[in-house]
């Protein structure tokens, strides 16, 4: 399959356009507000390590605003209460700027904070960055002017998702399984909605939610998954409780295929390759291989840390702050969301919006597979022998869907 892959060193070439702004040589400091101990910090470390790394690669002349980015790390425990205790604390200390994106329940919980805090509190508003939560409330009924997404959200990844499997004819008989919150129960939802329409002949011979991070043992689920005949698995899960799926089934020897939105992410490529050739694909805005830049980036993280770099949307995050700071010509947090509303941008995947009606990113999708590395696909996720190749690029337009979004804007 022919791509027509768009590759750019996003931050370059703005550099002269505007000449020195009044922000050159600011710090702007961010809260990363993150599980960063408990069940799933291994995600949150790699990500704390990504934002780091990434605003360091693109600080001062590597900007467009010229601005020295600086991520400090604030442990919420995974918890939607800690989110919003941390956010006080973050505010406490200064910072205008937060992150965070694993688990929609503490993000909804964050953008509801923030809000209420940026009502109460003009001339000290935060801006909350939304790089993983990507439960579709947050840009629909629950959208907020604070409140800015970098990932795709659900509904944008199950409707790339859907439209590829239908036309797989292998795929008959379904087993859903994902975690008991937001976030499970959305991918659940537009999965039946879409195969509904696209494969009326597929059916759902499981759904299962599981609590989030607290199954040590998955046997017993893949026992039900065994027992269902399904052919194909789809799972929404991330962090433990998609690494101890995929233990459970090596352990069972139950070889489906599998149709993932976190097969990438910290510590389940390790157990996918032990357990040989399995049938993986993931949907999600980024691949394993790419050329130029971004290519270079994933290298030196992995020679640096000895882990993966998954998060893309950190690099597209520090590209949007940047470009909107030059535009704005100021660091401050509202003057940057007004340049932020609509902003058009050179991001990872080339052409990249943030959509002024929701503040949700428009950008490409990629259905990557697992497979063994090759000339054309020469990474290797956790130094195992396999990687993430990609097999289908999904235009922004393709993946784009409409948003219910009734924003309430300052002044």
């Amino acid at each position: 399959m022919k791509f027509a892959v768009k590759i750019v060193a996003a931050t370059v070439a703005v550099l002269s356009v505007g000449g020195a702004f009044a922000q050159k040589g600011e710090t702007v400091k961010i809260a990363m507000i993150e599980g960063l101990s408990g069940p799933m910090a291994n995600v949150g470390q790699n990500q704390l390590k990504g934002w780091q790394f990434i605003a360091e690669r693109l600080n001062g002349a590597k900007n467009a605003a010229g601005v020295k980015f600086e991520i400090v790390g604030m442990d919420s425990k995974g918890s939607p209460q800690e989110a919003q205790n941390t956010l006080k604390a973050a505010v406490d200390q200064g910072f205008r700027y937060i992150v965070q994106g694993n688990g929609s329940g503490a993000a909804l919980a964050l953008a509801d904070a923030v809000a209420k805090h940026n009502e109460r509190n003009p001339g000290k508003e935060v801006i909350f960055l939304n790089y993983a939560a990507v439960d579709p409330a947050l840009t629909n009924e629950k959208c907020s002017y604070a409140h800015f997404r970098l990932d795709a959200d659900t509904s944008m990844k199950m409707e790339a998702l859907t439209t590829f499997m239908k036309d797989q004819p292998k795929v008959k008989k379904i087993y859903l399984i994902n975690q008991n919150y937001s976030h499970g129960q959305q991918v659940a939802k537009y999965f039946k909605a879409g195969m509904a329409s696209k494969r009326p002949d597929s059916s759902i011979v499981g759904d299962d939610l599981v609590p989030l991070g607290q199954v040590k043992d998955f046997a017993p689920y893949v026992a039900k998954i065994k027992q269902s005949g399904a052919d194909t698995i789809v799972t929404g899960n991330w962090g433990q409780d998609m690494t101890l799926l995929v233990k459970a089934l090596n352990d069972a020897g139950l070889k489906l295929p599998i149709y993932a939105y976190y097969a990438g992410v910290s510590g389940t490529p390790t157990a996918l390759a032990a357990g040989g050739d399995v049938e993986v694909y993931q949907i999600a805005y980024n691949h394993s291989n790419y050329p130029g830049e971004l290519g270079v980036i994933m290298n030196d993280f992995q020679k640096k840390f000895g882990d993966d770099f998954y998060t893309f949307s950190i690099y597209n995050g520090i590209v949007l702050m940047s470009e909107a700071m030059a535009k704005a010509k100021s660091t401050d947090p509202m003057k940057v969301a007004a340049a932020m509303e609509g902003l058009k941008f050179k991001g990872f995947n080339g052409d990249s919006e943030m959509r002024k009606s929701d503040h949700q990113m428009q950008q490409g999708l990629y259905i990557s597979k697992w497979q063994k590395v090759d000339k054309t696909n020469p990474y290797r996720v956790e130094k195992t022998g396999y990687t993430f190749a990609p097999v289908k690029y999904i235009e922004a337009y393709v993946a784009s869907t409409p948003t219910s979004c009734q924003m309430k804007r300052p002044g």
